[in-house]
């Protein structure tokens, strides 16, 4: 029962907080989100078990680290709210030929998108397609470099490393990549030591 009551004050608290910071979501996804966790539901306990399933640890570090990170999150909601599009039904004719006259684009409200057809699981369907369609956009306008980043992360990932012909071009490219490395490391201790030392000395109170 203590339990369920701090999961509660807890909701409530996240909701409140949500309200204040979203200055930057639109109405229009605030309120479609609200209504898709209707759909999504899952008890207190287990959406606060306290493992988000992104950690915000990074997002107290550099302005780099922040963006690189926000747009790894991003590319991980397109393709997450792409398989929660593959795993609804197969929509029906209606909602097929509403979406297709682009409601999907704006859902101003509920009642406007349960128009759509009567199918249930159309009205998800255009409410995850609006969402996708947002997370795309942000993605694309403001996190382009680091989305080539990720990519070139992941490619790193892919490398054949039981390829003799990869071993040995990797030994090959070794020593300018440790160079460039090694002189990026010393630069950023550099910084850090530098930002110490121009930090203003608090003077001790008389």
């Amino acid at each position: 029962m203590v339990a369920m009551a701090r999961a509660l004050v807890c909701l409530c608290l996240c909701v409140f907080l949500y309200e204040v910071r979203g200055s930057y979501i639109p109405q229009d996804m605030n309120r479609t989100i609200q209504t898709l966790l209707q759909h999504y539901k899952i008890s207190p306990r287990d959406r606060f078990n306290g493992r988000p399933v992104f950690s915000r640890e990074l997002l107290s570090g550099r302005l780099e680290t922040k963006m690189l990170f926000l747009g790894g999150v991003l590319d991980t909601y397109e393709k997450l709210i792409g398989q929660m599009l593959e795993q609804l039904p197969t929509p029906s004719p209606q909602t097929e030929m509403a979406q297709s006259r682009g409601q999907a684009a704006s859902p101003a409200s509920g009642a406007r998108l349960s128009s759509a057809g009567t199918d249930p699981s159309g009205d998800v369907r255009t409410k995850l397609t609006y969402i996708l369609g947002r997370v795309r956009k942000l993605k694309t306008s403001g996190f382009q470099e680091q989305e080539r980043l990720l990519q070139r992360l992941q490619d790193l990932q892919e490398i054949k490393r039981d390829n003799l012909i990869v071993q040995s071009k990797a030994l090959w490219e070794l020593p300018w990549l440790y160079e460039e490395a090694s002189s990026l490391s010393e630069s950023f201790r550099n910084q850090r030591r530098r930002r110490r030392h121009t930090r203003p000395k608090t003077r001790p109170r008389v």
